[in-house]
């Protein structure tokens, strides 16, 4: 047998890994190219932004995101702001990806690459993949909670990278937008509170996080925060958990022994007083009191 037929092409993960950096490179250094050659009208991507993110009280409401954190509510441009953004804007490249999992939390990196200005950001943002008591959450709660880190690093990196000027005009009139008008409160106070209510939230916790007595209190300001918490659930940047303190179930109280009963009815204890502590049956009050 020749030499020839016993050669061997053998493609180390070395060549594999400058190729890939060839061939990316490569494609960066076009679209560089193209972003120069092309370059934006920010006047044509604050109306083409405008009017895709204020286009109705839906869309607009989408934009915004709220958390109730300690006692306070923290509010901002959302992940479907940060989309609008990047298909107006123009010559930019964006992305995110979960690079990490150390079995507590899960870290995902954020990239926004303004191919123009040829100004790149990275971001990276954690979250936990573990309850309070430790345990870790199963494999589709931590691609669940890794989506969100992607969401979230995703946001955070567009935002670093397209100026805030741009982005904090657009994001005021999308405030304006999302409040809706009085018209239109009761319908929209109705569907919010019916969209937490399937996620098993109650109106306990939804006032206590508002700061409201009942959700008839739920005027056009206290809804537009709930509107940004129902777009973070829905947009991926947050969960129910993280919003709302879970209310404790009520303890079931035991049911007390025929012997229990003649021992506390012995000591002068009234019905009401044992069923403070003690669960007693129908039967048991025919037959001791």
């Amino acid at each position: 047998m020749s030499n020839q037929e016993n050669n061997e092409i053998i493609v180390t993960e070395k060549s594999n890994d400058t190729a890939m950096y060839l061939i990316t490179k490569a494609e960066i250094d076009n679209q560089i190219s193209t972003a120069k050659a092309y370059p934006r009208s920010l006047h044509e991507f604050m109306e083409t932004a405008l009017s895709m993110a204020t286009l109705n009280e839906e869309i607009a409401q989408s934009c915004i995101y709220a958390l109730p954190r300690q006692g306070k509510v923290i509010e901002g441009p959302s992940v479907r702001l940060a989309e609008i953004i990047i298909s107006s804007y123009g010559n930019i490249r964006a992305g995110a990806r979960v690079i990490e999992n150390d079995g507590k939390t899960v870290t995902a990196q954020g990239i926004c690459h303004d191919l123009e200005k040829n100004t790149c950001v990275t971001i990276e943002t954690k979250k936990r993949i573990t309850d309070k008591y430790g345990k870790t959450y199963s494999d589709d709660m931590q691609v669940v909670t890794g989506n969100a880190a992607n969401s979230v690093a995703f946001r955070n990196a567009v935002f670093k990278t397209v100026p805030a000027a741009l982005v904090t005009h657009i994001y005021e009139k999308v405030k304006e937008v999302a409040k809706g008008t009085v018209a239109t409160l009761e319908k929209r106070r109705a569907a919010a509170l019916d969209y937490f209510h399937n996620l098993g939230v109650t109106d306990k916790q939804i006032c206590e996080v508002l700061g409201i007595k009942k959700t008839g209190d739920l005027d056009i300001d206290k809804l537009s925060i709930l509107s940004g918490m129902r777009s973070a659930i829905k947009n991926g940047e947050s969960a129910v958990k993280d919003m709302f303190e879970q209310e404790k179930p009520v303890q079931a109280k035991p049911i007390a022994t025929d012997k229990e009963l003649n021992e506390l009815i012995n000591q002068g204890m009234t019905l009401e007083q044992i069923e403070t502590t003690y669960t007693v049956t129908d039967e048991q009050k025919l037959k001791l009191f």
